[in-house]
């Protein structure tokens, strides 16, 4: 039976995919505006699995870009997801085959959830329930909405609002810590300035040193592997 905390952790991580799944039927729309069939749509997101770089990829092509030119920007911006990995890489010990399915599940939801839990057990639960909601829920959304094709509207729905709500959710419990808000102060200042000067993609890899600026390391004596 759960203790209460597992099935806090469990109901926000299924209600965080639901989310992102419901955000996954604009992806679908839009690869399919873009030229994509209903099965290339579905086979990005079972594939690739990391939803900016879904959205650069489909929004290059529909601009009239390269194949070329859509998988660098695509590629850029899931750079961060190897920062991800090293974050995640002491919280998830286990065979190959274990890590290759959770580098699979790597993203920012499982990441965020996982690294917002203070007892390893509940960083655990955290990173698969999360992972494995989103994925599913994802690739349901992605079906969904290419099939439909044209047919949905996002304003209407509201479904351009789902990400962002669910970002603020994720982070809001880094910033009650003093680690938490002076990364995300430092990230907001470096992202603001790079701006301007920087390509699409590029500022968000910038902002993301912050963690390693703002948040000191462990000292060697803390650096327990998770039980």
């Amino acid at each position: 039976m759960l203790d209460p905390r597992s099935r806090a952790v469990l109901t926000t991580s299924i209600t965080l995919g639901f989310a992102v799944g419901v955000f996954a039927v604009l992806f679908g729309v839009s690869a399919v505006a873009a030229g994509a069939t209903t099965w290339q749509a579905c086979a990005m997101s079972l594939l690739v699995f990391t939803g900016a770089s879904q959205f650069s990829a489909v929004a290059v092509i529909a601009g009239g870009g390269s194949v070329a030119s859509a998988l660098g920007g695509a590629l850029l911006l899931a750079a961060r997801n190897g920062v991800f990995g090293l974050t995640m890489s002491r919280s998830l010990p286990g065979r190959l085959t274990t890590r290759l399915i959770a580098a699979q599940l790597t993203i920012d939801e499982s990441t965020a959830m996982a690294t917002s839990q203070d007892e390893p057990y509940l960083r655990r639960l955290a990173f698969w329930a999360t992972g494995i909601s989103v994925y599913v829920f994802w690739n349901l959304g992605t079906l969904i909405g290419a099939l439909a094709g044209s047919a949905i509207d996002p304003t209407t729905y509201g479904l351009d609002a789902a990400i962002p709500s669910a970002f603020v959710a994720m982070l809001w419990p880094h910033l009650r810590t003093v680690n938490g808000r002076r990364a995300a102060a430092l990230g907001a200042a470096l992202c603001l300035a790079t701006t301007p000067f920087l390509p699409v993609g590029l500022p968000i890899l910038v902002a993301a040193t912050a963690v390693f600026v703002a948040v000191p390391a462990p000292a060697a004596d803390q650096m327990v592997a998770p039980g």
